[in-house]
């Protein structure tokens, strides 16, 4: 087994186990070491068994190495395989068609865009957009005009190589405390996916924040509305309690303005919460159901929205990424 796909592999399935991220970054970095080695490197370090001597390579990532290199399938990627759960959804997870709402190396993500569409295109997604950060939130290494320019040609360079499925330009655009939206209008009109979201000052006052969301929804350039509540129910960054706002008249925005509320797939952030989200179904919302994924093996969180969705009663044909992609751009088209 070629040792660089199986420490890949090992550290999608930690992922997905939402395992310390550090630790999964051991396998990731020594996938990139061995990649950066050429085939007689490679041959010497096989006959040595000298893996260790590489700087970043430990004694868990060379077992895996060493075992990947005599041919045999790593017993910890074999464990973690067999100790994988189906994370819910049932038929409606197989109904989505791809994920909206991704994240990448380029602002706060883990692995590079090639990377995340591996790891989409291995779990069957038809299109899957990627969603960085916009330049307001620093603390995510938001992406600048410029750098999200250059971005849309890396993804032009990669469109052939992960050719059928659709690499969607996009971005995760903060919704600032006027309601604006933080990216250039020219840039967010080129997308194919804008993912409105608020990330500061959550505690804002219920009428301030509710302006803030109808203006931002409603301004023909939001397709999302991202994790509506900013709350967290869980997880090592601990908890925080949802943002209040006028969810009517929020949710009836969306709809008169053709914005879809995200159902997003993260244990730890499990928004909208269920009062909300049967609102926005009762008031007549489409939904998107998305990873918010920062890792490859969290791509596979959307069983978690899909099941919430189900559970809720939520209508495939009122979800958005169960479209075709050509359905879906010409509805996201401004």
């Amino acid at each position: 087994m070629d040792p660089v796909v199986a420490l890949r592999q090992i550290a999608f399935y930690k992922d997905r186990a939402r395992e310390d991220s550090r630790r999964v970054m051991a396998y990731r970095n020594a996938a990139d070491i061995l990649e950066r080695l050429d085939e007689a490197q490679l041959e010497q370090l096989g006959r040595s068994n000298g893996w260790q001597s590489l700087p970043g390579i430990g004694p868990k990532t060379a077992a895996v190495i060493t075992q990947a290199w005599a041919g045999r399938e790593p017993d910890t990627l074999v464990e973690l395989r067999s100790a994988a759960k189906d994370l819910g959804g049932g038929e409606l997870r197989a109904a989505l068609r791809g994920d909206l709402h991704v994240h990448s190396n380029w602002s706060d993500g883990s692995a590079p865009i090639a990377e995340m569409m591996a790891a989409a295109q291995a779990l069957g997604h038809e299109y899957c957009a990627l969603t960085d950060h916009s330049p307001r939130l620093t603390v995510a290494n938001g992406l600048s005009p410029d750098r999200l320019r250059r971005q849309l040609d890396v993804i032009d360079e990669l469109r052939e190589q992960f050719s059928p499925m659709r690499i969607l330009t996009g971005i995760e655009v903060d919704i600032l405390d006027d309601g604006a939206l933080d990216q250039e209008p020219e840039l967010l009109e080129r997308l194919d996916i804008v993912v409105a979201s608020v990330h500061s000052k959550l505690r804002m006052d219920a009428a301030a924040m509710t302006r803030r969301m109808v203006r931002a929804v409603s301004n023909g350039r939001a397709d999302i509305l991202g994790h509506c509540t900013g709350r967290l129910v869980e997880g090592n960054r601990g908890t925080r309690p949802q943002s209040q706002f006028d969810a009517e008249q929020v949710f009836t925005a969306c709809r008169e303005h053709g914005t879809a509320v995200e159902i997003n797939s993260r244990p730890e952030r499990r928004d909208p919460p269920t009062e909300l989200l049967r609102l926005a179904l009762d008031i007549g919302c489409d939904f998107a159901i998305d990873t918010d994924a920062h890792a490859p093996g969290q791509l596979d969180f959307l069983g978690y929205g899909a099941q919430r969705a189900l559970d809720n009663n939520v209508p495939a044909d009122r979800i958005i990424n169960t479209w075709p992609a050509d359905k879906l751009l010409a509805w996201a088209a401004p």
